[in-house]
């Protein structure tokens, strides 16, 4: 069977705005574990603008913050940053401080035996090839039949194309024993501006990226720039805890894990696994976002990270 997954690198236009709004997360976080922060970012041709809603104690330069993911994310052009946040409504504000889901939704977590770290072989490739880009924009992608590799694409940009010779060395080693003759090195030619210069970016754009690829499905909702009590964020993780706990315990070669949620509503009006296609209902779990957020250490700074190359199949808590 052909499977295709994507990946990209901390340099693409949406991974720096990801990285930028989990940023902010993480800065509130560190001064106030009770933040309640909902941030997007869109960036482009000389501008950042920062967006949404925060209540918090603490205080966070967002503009400074903006302006050192950039330079991480191999940029070093200076960039302008504008700012329009508010505090959370209040509607939305009694429902969560009486324990309920931040918002209705379905989130979904999966987990395969295929690979050590439980995600689809694709995926994994995919985002080995984008971690050795470092630094810069770029993209990969990888098409497998069965675990046999049919197609690579990696596309990379940098101001001197030659450079790279080295770097396509690298990425083959790492691929020794995948057929090179597949491969496809920047396909459109020698690649010189990329990030913002050439693309606006925008938070919560990557969905499939930040999950299991192309062969899984997604509840749909963005996690970067969102505090815990944004069940968007927090049951995804969950469910991919319990989808993780199922595979091992079960002895299981796949599980799908789909939660669904009621604004205002502490428990889920949904939990069922899916283990090697046979439905159960998800038993032994407290659902409830304030007992996801303790068991999965939910409210101390730990986001940016999971904006980079997956939320899942990185060695985070619920992962393991």
């Amino acid at each position: 069977m052909l499977r295709t997954a994507e990946s990209v690198a901390i340099g693409h236009p949406d991974k720096i705005c990801d990285q930028i709004s989990d940023a902010i997360l993480d800065a509130c976080l560190e001064q106030d574990s009770y933040s309640r922060v909902a941030i997007e970012t869109m960036g482009g041709h000389g501008i950042i603008t920062i967006t949404g809603e925060l209540t918090t104690n603490a205080y966070v330069d967002m503009r400074k913050i903006a302006q050192d993911v950039y330079r991480d994310c191999g940029n070093e052009n200076p960039i302008g940053v504008q700012v329009n946040v508010v505090e959370q409504s209040n509607e939305i504000k009694k429902g969560v401080d009486n324990d309920g889901a931040g918002d209705q939704g379905v989130m979904i977590g999966y987990a395969c035996s295929e690979t050590e770290e439980m995600i689809p072989l694709e995926v994994k490739l995919a985002r080995q090839l984008t971690k050795e880009m470092g630094a810069r924009d770029g993209k990969a992608q990888v098409t497998l039949d069965g675990d046999k590799a049919v197609k690579i694409i990696t596309s990379i940009c940098h101001p001197e194309f030659e450079d790279f010779e080295e770097l396509k060395k690298n990425i083959h080693d790492q691929f020794s024993d995948l057929e090179k003759s597949i491969w496809l090195f920047n396909p459109n030619g020698a690649w010189r501006i990329g990030g913002f210069e050439a693309d606006t970016g925008l938070t919560g754009r990557k969905l499939v990226v930040d999950n299991y690829g192309t062969n899984v499905p997604i509840g749909g909702g963005c996690f970067s720039g969102k505090d815990a009590t944004k069940v968007d964020r927090s049951a995804a993780y969950m469910a991919r805890k319990i989808a993780v706990d199922y595979l091992k315990n079960k002895g299981a070669s796949e599980v799908f894990v789909h939660l669904a949620y009621s604004i205002g509503v502490a428990e889920p009006v949904m939990a069922v696994a899916t283990v090697d296609g046979k439905q159960e209902q998800v038993q032994g779990y407290d659902l409830r976002p304030s007992a996801i957020i303790k068991m999965l250490d939910l409210r101390r700074p730990q986001f940016r990270e999971t904006a980079k190359y997956g939320h899942f199949g990185n060695g985070f808590l619920w992962d393991r």
